[in-house]
């Protein structure tokens, strides 16, 4: 199954007069399941393709469809619902609450878009910090925890509505190596495990070195796609 589908998209943002195309006529799939990099230099368009999959802007030309839904008929509101029904986050500043515990922070997304009740909430956000090693820092504020910490935080949280799709921007930016390590292992095992395709905007060649797909985005163009898995392939697009 196709949980993304881009027919020749295109960005544009306008200044008063001035034009800037910051995506130029991108076409490909992507399916359940995948561990995918799209990289290339600053400026290049890496995370406007990550605003447009994760519903926060919509393309200017072309047809964008994630989870059999076209992007470009759904208004704000509407965006938002299908953001927290079907999409997970992982941002290179954490984004985490600092006013909350671990617990709490991995806890939100269920009240605020899930309502589930306080019994199944608890099993849930238990279970994932278990999944990414954080169940003894569960009660301490997000000040008190490293930064490899807080990332394993923010993966819990973003797979807490069991989400089809983890969008993740830089997400090792801020770790140091063996952090970086063990978070891309941690990501790979739960998109193995559960199914959940993760895609990376990124520099980073420890994420490069992890993942099945690599996309390269150069001035707005994609212009190669490296399949790393077994049988795979690299070509021009």
């Amino acid at each position: 199954m196709s949980l993304i589908s881009c027919d020749n998209i295109t960005k544009i943002y306008q200044t008063g007069e001035m034009k800037v195309k910051a995506l130029k006529n991108i076409s490909l799939e992507i399916s359940e399941s995948q561990f995918i990099s799209f990289i290339g230099p600053s400026g290049s368009g890496k995370t406007t393709l990550l605003n447009l999959f994760g519903c926060l802007d919509k393309p200017t030309e072309g047809l964008l469809k994630v989870i059999d839904t076209d992007i470009s008929k759904l208004n704000y509101i509407e965006r938002a619902k299908f953001r927290g029904k079907h999409l997970g986050f992982i941002f290179q500043n954490f984004n985490l609450i600092p006013v909350l515990t671990v617990y709490e922070n991995i806890e939100y997304p269920l009240v605020m878009v899930k309502s589930l009740p306080k019994k199944e909430r608890e099993e849930k956000v238990l279970g994932l910090l278990d999944a990414v090693g954080m169940l003894d820092q569960k009660d301490k504020m997000i000040s008190q925890i490293s930064g490899g910490q807080k990332q394993r935080a923010a993966i819990a949280r973003a797979l807490t509505t069991d989400p089809k799709i983890v969008l993740a921007d830089e997400p090792t930016a801020n770790l140091d190596h063996e952090s970086a390590y063990k978070v891309m292992s941690l990501m790979k095992k739960l998109s193995k495990e559960v199914g959940t395709t993760f895609i990376f905007a990124t520099h980073d060649p420890k994420i490069v070195k992890e993942v099945d797909i690599v996309y390269t985005i150069e001035d707005g163009f994609l212009t190669k796609r490296e399949d790393k898995s077994e049988n795979g392939r690299q070509s021009n697009v």
